[in-house]
């Protein structure tokens, strides 16, 4: 009986399909140590291109590096906030991208107020 349920557990394990992360999956921590910068501005990339690509922000923003990484109090305590900015922005109120990380390194939210 014991041969048997490990076979069917065997054989279950090795059936079952491999489940595997979308392409911002090695921008996701786990503890509290404090991720590189260039961990974080490799993830706001991650982060900047996904937005592209979903139409949420032009596709004029895909060519920008980000111009600032700086640590700053956030509302549940020390967190990253990486800035872009478009200078050929025609609406001058959406110029600065503001991406925000939890000090481990992953994503809280994007906005154009830096809030």
């Amino acid at each position: 009986m014991k041969k048997i349920s490990l076979i069917l557990s065997l054989s279950a394990a090795l059936c079952a399909p491999a489940a595997w992360a979308d392409k911002g999956g090695s921008c996701h921590f786990h503890g509290n140590k404090p991720a590189a910068e260039a961990t974080v501005s490799g993830c706001a990339q991650q982060r900047k291109d996904a937005l592209v690509k979903s139409g949420k922000l032009d596709a004029a923003w895909s060519a920008l590096k980000p111009e600032k990484i700086e640590a700053v109090e956030g509302k549940k305590g020390q967190e990253w906030k990486v800035t872009f900015k478009d200078a050929s922005a025609k609406d001058k109120t959406k110029a600065t991208l503001y991406m925000f990380f939890t000090l481990p390194g992953n994503f809280i939210a994007a906005n154009f107020t830096g809030q």
